[in-house]
């Protein structure tokens, strides 16, 4: 059975665990004070996945106030990052987490929820098509460094 609870100051510690999968470059201490301060934060949320009460995914989001690539009605909803184990991957489980941020962005008063990949994550990117988003420009990133 699937079950979705929004971040609390006991499955911090799992969250960061799950972070620590998505983004490789970080380290658990480093995550756990992340989301110290997400649950501390006025608006940013994210919830986490179960299956049979084993933590399997999660989904983090926050507002963005500034530019969003595409959004039309500002601040939105943004889904900052969506990780959910690979053994239970392509299930439907991720698609979950997507209609409870739409459930909670819409309870806040937003009328877009944004999100952005990676160019090279050609699976992200066919995720975010199926769950409805729409791609809305493409660019890359540049650093000259001056020193």
């Amino acid at each position: 059975m699937t079950s979705i609870q929004e971040i609390s100051r006991e499955n911090i510690s799992i969250l960061a665990h799950l972070a620590t999968q998505l983004w490789t470059d970080t380290h658990f201490d480093e995550m756990s004070e992340h989301f110290e301060e997400v649950l501390l934060a006025e608006h940013p949320t994210a919830f986490l996945l179960l299956q049979d009460q084993k933590p399997i995914g999660f989904i983090e989001l926050s507002v963005r106030q500034d530019y969003v690539e595409g959004a039309e009605d500002m601040p939105v909803a943004y889904v900052e990052g969506i990780y959910v184990d690979n053994v239970f991957r392509k299930k439907g489980l991720a698609i979950q987490l997507i209609h409870k941020a739409e459930q909670w962005a819409r309870s806040q008063g937003y009328t877009q929820l944004c999100s952005d990949s990676e160019l090279a994550n050609s699976g992200s990117i066919i995720f975010h098509q199926k769950a409805g988003f729409e791609e809305v420009g493409r660019i890359v990133c540049f650093v000259k460094n001056l020193n």
